[in-house]
């Protein structure tokens, strides 16, 4: 008789906040959350999950200039206050400024407004290099719904996906992926639909690892770097456990909206070197 692995940790509501990020114009990017926050927090949702670098756009020239530090940044502090007056969990992708370095982070504040996970960008595309200086670490943190990792967009399609695997490993219940994914002008969604990429690099860890993996891209014109024309599309995903179960969002760059998704985090099946065991049930059952 095989072990029944699928018991039931906790539940938690999600916004999935795709939302119009405006390349350098972080005031109004900034109010467009505190926004989104709000209504999320209205229809009682326990985590809001914002887009990567929701403040500038990603890789704007106005980084170096104006990104800001964390935790003690206004851009983090304006956040913080939100999640703290609207007693909700945000998670966010914000670029930072740590000395002469600029990073492409994200962070996760707990309902009082408090910093519980920060990460910098790993995986970062070549033609951001310039921009951001490279994370050099992966980590995980407990709340009271179970443990959260953070990883940020192109991170999730590392080599073997060794990001979000080593994540698994950490016992990651649920990976939050603020992303930016973009499309040239005159990319046909008919003809080559979006999002296979992204599928395909969540499917076989939330499988191997019984976890959850949302992903949230801003929407709009991209008017600066390297991928000057081109747009953002949303389309952002959620993947549950096992990938039994797959949401994704509308496609355009006009689409800004809030998905509402009831996340079940599961209890962990093994740890360290008994996934092998795990892992052999789960061919058996194939």
């Amino acid at each position: 008789m095989k072990k029944n692995y699928a018991q039931e940790k906790s539940t938690l509501k999600l916004a999935m906040a795709q939302m119009l990020v405006e390349g350098g114009n972080k005031e109004a990017n900034l109010n467009r959350a505190v926004e989104r926050i709000v209504e999320a927090a209205k229809n009682g949702v326990d985590l809001v999950l914002l887009p990567e670098a929701m403040d500038l756009g990603w890789t704007h020239s106005s980084a170096k200039i104006q990104a800001k530090p964390i935790p003690s940044g206004s851009t983090f502090q304006i956040l913080a206050k939100a999640a703290k007056d609207n007693q909700v969990y945000v998670c966010a992708g914000i670029v930072e400024k740590d000395g002469d370095r600029t990073f492409n982070s994200a962070v996760l504040i707990n309902r009082k407004g408090e910093l519980v996970l920060k990460h910098r960008k790993i995986n970062e595309l070549d033609i951001a290099h310039d921009v951001y200086d490279q994370g050099d670490r992966i980590n995980v943190c407990e709340t009271e719904f179970g443990t959260i990792g953070l990883l940020i967009c192109a991170d999730a399609t590392a080599k073997d996906y060794m990001l979000t695997r080593s994540l698994g490993y950490l016992g990651a219940d649920l990976i939050l992926l603020p992303s930016s994914w973009a499309v040239e002008a005159d990319h046909d969604n008919n003809k080559n639909p979006y999002g296979g990429l992204w599928r395909n690099a969540f499917m076989p860890v939330c499988k191997e690892f019984n976890l959850n993996i949302a992903a949230v891209s801003n929407v709009g014109d991209i008017i600066d770097g390297p991928w000057k024309g081109w747009y953002c599309i949303g389309n952002s995903i959620f993947m549950s456990n096992n990938a039994e179960n797959t949401s994704v969002l509308p496609y355009g760059k006009n689409a800004d909206t809030i998905h509402y998704q009831d996340v079940v985090l599961m209890e962990r099946p093994a740890r360290g070197t008994s996934w092998y065991g795990y892992w052999s049930t789960l061919n058996d059952n194939n």
